[in-house]
């Protein structure tokens, strides 16, 4: 079967391939049609339409353009090559300022943008630019980064698709409510939001499991239980509810870094009292570590999405055990619940934590899903490529127009050396041959 849009002759035409459309059926397609960036017809309907251009996909395989839902560019741009899971040494890791001048704000920018293009990510979301983070130590997150991505999309020199979360606190740090409430009624500037969305804020709820700062039900072996981070009421809690308060009766999406248990359970609760303003996107949990079944199941049921990090898990496995015992490790990071609950989930990278690169990080899933017993099929390889595709793409409250490869759905495509969804091979071996995004080569391997 074939679909078409209206109109006349095609800007593009990707054929001689398999196409994994990622739509509600999974169906593949052997050609698509684009005019003016969008999606015009699959299949035969395609074929009949005279395209200025034509990229041959050689028996090649085409996916919709990658979408990391939690990735900080600015910062991977001004670090790169190093990231914090790498073989760089500690005495090698660059350290305090990153970027001070417009220059080199807009230089770090461009940079992600050529290293995402290569990978095959055409969106992503940035979590966390603003005020609070004016005076930090690297640069990477202040309302200069801001003005640094407004100016570029302006200049329409983006090439990769961002979702901007705004940040009324320090990154990995503490939030005070009444910046907070002083930053909320500021409108964000006015941008295209096909290619520059603000939609929303992020807020640190609390540390990470393995440095014992996630706030947990059980302690940690020293008999702390980590704490909030959240600061300017009567007590941390009362300043976190009254945040997601505000927020929600804005209408904002509210990303809430949250790894423990307790601190899931405040969010979830406080969007209960107060999430009644339907947000532009879900809200949704940042890693959520430590989030335990019934959380899952009740995030489903509030529309709440997880944003997790598989290959993170990978890397801290051993730490977080010293801090969790193996027991609590053993059931930490629940993507098997998460995937299996219908809540939205999105396989995401964090990097410059660990590596833009989505392939580890789907090669990771598979291991945290094979651990659960999961076959490496093509039912459990097409589900994951929906977590980096279209379920992306409706955290980012986009689904409408992004996501899948439809007619009426923008163009933007990775193609591939081999089909992604054949088990067996690692998905770290797949090579991404083109990059297309709006309908426009951003990257071809030779």
């Amino acid at each position: 079967m074939s679909s078409a849009l209206l109109g006349d002759d095609a800007d593009l035409l990707v054929r001689g391939g398999r196409i994994h459309t990622a739509d509600a059926t999974d169906s593949v397609a052997t050609a698509i049609a684009v005019r003016d960036g969008v999606i015009v017809a699959t299949d035969a309907a395609a074929e009949a339409l005279p395209a200025r251009e034509v990229v041959q996909l050689d028996g090649r395989t085409a996916i919709p353009g990658l979408n990391d839902a939690h990735l900080h560019a600015a910062w991977l741009g001004a670090r790169w090559p190093h990231l914090f899971f790498s073989d760089t040494p500690p005495e090698e890791q660059p350290t305090g300022r990153l970027v001070t001048t417009a220059d080199e704000r807009r230089a770090a920018l461009r940079r992600a943008w050529a290293l995402l293009a290569e990978l095959g990510v055409t969106s992503y979301t940035e979590p966390g630019i603003g005020p609070g983070e004016d005076h930090g130590e690297t640069g990477c997150f202040g309302t200069d980064m801001l003005d640094a991505y407004v100016e570029l999309h302006r200049e329409g020199t983006q090439t990769s698709r961002v979702t901007l979360l705004r940040l009324f606190g320090t990154i990995d740090g503490e939030s005070r409510l009444d910046d907070f409430a002083a930053g909320l009624p500021v409108p964000p500037p006015s941008t295209d939001p096909r290619w520059l969305a603000i939609p929303g804020v992020k807020i640190f709820a609390d540390g990470i499991p393995p440095m014992a700062t996630a706030w947990t039900s059980d302690p940690y072996p020293d008999g702390t239980t980590g704490h909030l981070l959240t600061r300017g009421d009567a007590d941390p809690l009362s300043a976190f509810q009254q945040m997601i308060a505000l927020a929600a009766g804005r209408g904002l999406q509210i990303a809430v870094h949250a790894t423990g248990d307790r601190s899931i359970e405040e969010f979830l609760t406080a969007l209960e009292r107060h999430g009644q303003t339907p947000p532009p996107a879900p809200h949704h949990i940042v890693h959520g570590d430590l989030a335990t079944p019934a959380q899952i199941r009740r995030a489903e049921r509030l529309g709440v999405g997880f944003a997790v990090q598989p290959l993170i898990a990978a890397h801290t496995h051993s730490w977080a055990a010293v801090q969790l015992g193996e027991a609590r490790v053993a059931a930490a990071w629940p993507l098997p619940e998460m995937l299996s609950s219908g809540a939205l989930t999105t396989v995401t990278s964090d990097a410059p934590i660990a590596t833009p690169d989505w392939r580890p990080s789907l090669d990771a899933s598979l291991a945290l899903l094979a651990g659960d017993g999961r076959a490496d099929d093509a039912a459990t390889r097409r589900r994951l490529l929906r977590t980096m595709t279209a379920d992306a793409a409706i955290q980012d409250g986009a689904a409408s127009w992004k996501g899948t490869l439809e007619p009426g759905k923008v163009a933007d495509i990775t193609v591939l050396d081999e089909d992604p969804c054949s088990p067996g091979r690692p998905f770290a071996a797949l090579q991404v041959e083109r990059t297309i995004v709006d309908g426009r080569t951003v990257f071809a391997r030779g």
